[in-house]
């Protein structure tokens, strides 16, 4: 009996859909040829004894690399690749783990590749990715070459998500079990699978949010090995993750179009756990789990927030006291220039500390990093997206925009997150002039919003309501004087953003 279409959301339900329409016409091979015999040994697939925790001073992680033609998201990749001569290059390339897309009507793959790449390379390891239904997808898997199989929790109701696990189990097989959010978590927990991939593309949408693995990572309170799925396009996107606790990422795209992009990213995965530097502390992963919840565009609570010009300790203590999330310190020419003492004298306080700097300046706080001062340093000077990792890690980009052109600009930085902010042919910052309205709609498609400028308790709640930013950045609106924080100020902002405050007509919107 052919099985019926699992219940999916948005894009994921078509795909199954089609998929089962054409499993009933044409059997769960589809046409393809499963061998009589097994074309190769079952290799052990991120096996901690089999090439995932290599030898001392080798590889931390694994990369497993894609095969794929085409993805619904960025239409045809390579629609002409051959499965074989492509693994070959994966593997003289260093690469022992692969991923075989064997999907037909919206990947252009098959499980012909599957067979094709075990034959030929029988001592890799190899997945089948594929929108899997029961216990003959996983047989046919296990025939056509299969080390491990993806199960997407998303597809399943926890019962079967559970047999089908124990099913591959069974059969040798390891199980790639893929969450993309709570209700997907909750499904894996009754079983505490040993394996999890946890992707950053929405399934309603397909829009990536790089931040999503990490803020789901912090929820899953078993043992498990971590597979950081999508959005990884360099050695960046690549750091975050091993930062965060990821033991292999899985490249698709980014890998096929340019092979050559695979030395970078084995670079960020090499090293030994616990030899990070002290400043290396997961910036983005403890920022994920502030944001959990939201991540998904829910409009649960309100903004995470930045005060930034500390130059006192009191006034520090007293922002994380009323709410800050995070802290800023200037370490650029500024009349709210910070002084490195103080981040020592602020050690124990429990908010993330960022320090702004301008170009060349940031070289200069990755010491304050590395002694673990600071979290992360905001980029706010000229800075272009290749120079930016080299500055300091972590970082993030502050962009003043002028007009569109610049908010198309915000695409090419690799950073999970850019913060907007007004230009002034002034100062780079600290103005208190607002981003209009029209460049903050600019901007809000590629990534959610981080705003800066001119954010004070007279105008931040109506900008709330209207930009519904992910974090808010205050400054010289809170302020007695340069760098002198009002308590008073500091006060009504927070009031504001909590709704306590009295009703009133509001001062000023976004824009």
């Amino acid at each position: 009996m052919s099985p019926s279409a699992p219940a999916a959301p948005g894009i994921l339900r078509r795909i199954a859909e089609r998929r089962s329409t054409r499993i009933q016409r044409e059997g769960h091979a589809l046409a393809a040829t499963v061998p009589a015999r097994r074309p190769g040994p079952i290799v052990p697939f991120l096996d901690p004894e089999n090439g995932l925790l290599r030898q001392p001073g080798a590889a931390l992680g694994a990369l497993i690399c894609e095969i794929k033609r085409r993805s619904p998201s960025a239409g045809a990749i390579a629609p002409t690749l051959d499965p074989a001569a492509r693994a070959a290059e994966y593997a003289r390339a260093g690469v022992r783990h692969l991923s075989i897309l064997t999907e037909e009507d919206h990947f252009q793959g098959s499980l012909d590749d599957l067979v094709a790449v075990k034959s030929l390379f029988p001592d890799l390891a190899l997945l089948r990715k594929d929108f899997l239904f029961d216990e003959q997808d996983l047989e046919i898997s296990r025939a056509c070459g299969a080390d491990a199989v993806l199960l997407i929790a998303a597809l399943h109701d926890a019962e079967t998500l559970l047999r089908l696990h124990r099913r591959a189990e069974a059969l040798g097989l390891a199980a790639l079990v893929e969450v993309h959010d709570a209700e997907d978590l909750d499904k894996a927990r009754r079983f505490r699978p040993p394996l999890v991939g946890i992707n950053s593309r929405d399934l309603c949408s397909f829009r990536v949010d790089r931040l999503t693995p990490l803020a789901l990572r912090n929820r899953i309170d078993w043992d498990a090995r971590l597979v950081y799925e999508s959005g990884v396009r360099g050695g960046e996107d690549a750091r975050i993750a091993v930062e965060a606790g990821f033991t292999a990422l899985l490249v698709g795209e980014a890998v096929v179009r340019r092979p050559a992009l695979i030395p970078e990213l084995l670079h960020a995965l090499d090293g030994t756990p616990g030899t990070a530097p002290a400043g290396t502390r997961d910036f983005w992963g403890r920022l994920a789990g502030l944001l959990a919840g939201r991540l998904a565009g829910c409009p649960a609570g309100r903004p995470l927030v930045k005060i930034c010009g500390i130059t006192r300790s009191r006034d520090a203590e007293r922002a994380a006291a009323l709410g800050a999330d995070l802290l800023g310190f200037v370490f650029a020419d500024s009349p709210r220039r910070a002084h490195p003492g103080l981040l020592r004298e602020l050690r124990g306080l429990p908010v993330l500390k960022v320090g702004v700097a301008v170009s060349e300046e940031g070289t200069r706080l990755q010491e304050l990093l590395d002694q673990g001062l600071l979290d992360a340093v905001q980029l706010h000077g000229d800075e272009q997206p290749g120079e930016c990792a080299a500055l300091a890690f972590p970082y993030y980009k502050a962009l003043r925009l002028r007009g569109p052109g610049d908010a198309e600009a915000a695409g090419r930085y690799r950073c999970p997150r850019i913060l907007v902010d007004a230009w002034s042919p002034d100062a780079r910052g600290g103005t208190g002039r607002r981003v209009g309205e029209s460049l903050i709609e600019s901007i809000t498609g590629q990534r959610p919003l981080w705003l800066a400028g001119g954010l004070g308790p007279e105008n931040i709640a109506e900008v709330v309501r209207r930009a519904r930013p992910e974090l808010v950045d205050a400054s010289s609106r809170l302020e007695s004087e340069p760098g002198r924080k009002d308590p008073a100020r500091l006060e009504a902002f927070f009031r504001e953003l909590a709704g306590d405050a009295p009703a009133r007509t509001p001062a000023g919107a976004a824009g």
